[in-house]
């Protein structure tokens, strides 16, 4: 059997409200509730689980989601109209600009816990 990534768990504040939010600027769908988590799937069949971090401090972690070039312009157009801030790097460093690595495109904004989301069209 290969090798491949089922799922990750995402720390929240509010599972429901960051499940959401990650759903709607992707243009995806929030799944059911399975247990304490609350799924957001990608196109590979990858799940996002969304937990309630409680008392837990939240570590923000990186996620970056390939996408193809009319996804990111529509995946763009929602950011912008969400009145999020973007980023050209993951550091945060170069505000409104759109990346160009490997021949593609490419963004980063936070999310409500800070965790660092990417898309971007050209893997490298």
């Amino acid at each position: 059997m290969t090798v491949e990534l089922n799922h990750t768990i995402v720390r929240a504040t509010d599972k429901h409200t960051s499940a959401a939010r990650l759903a709607e600027l992707l243009g995806l769908e929030v799944q059911p509730q399975t247990g304490p988590f609350v799924p957001v799937a990608t196109g590979n069949g990858v799940a996002l689980d969304f937990a309630d971090a409680g008392d837990t401090p939240i570590a923000p972690q990186h996620y970056a989601f390939l996408v193809a070039d009319d996804e990111f312009d529509a995946i763009f157009a929602r950011v912008r109209d969400a009145g999020l801030t973007y980023y050209a790097d993951p550091g945060h460093r170069r505000p409104g600009e759109i990346n160009h690595m490997h021949g593609g495109r490419g963004i980063y904004w936070s999310d409500p816990d800070g965790h660092n989301m990417e898309i971007l069209t050209r893997a490298g």
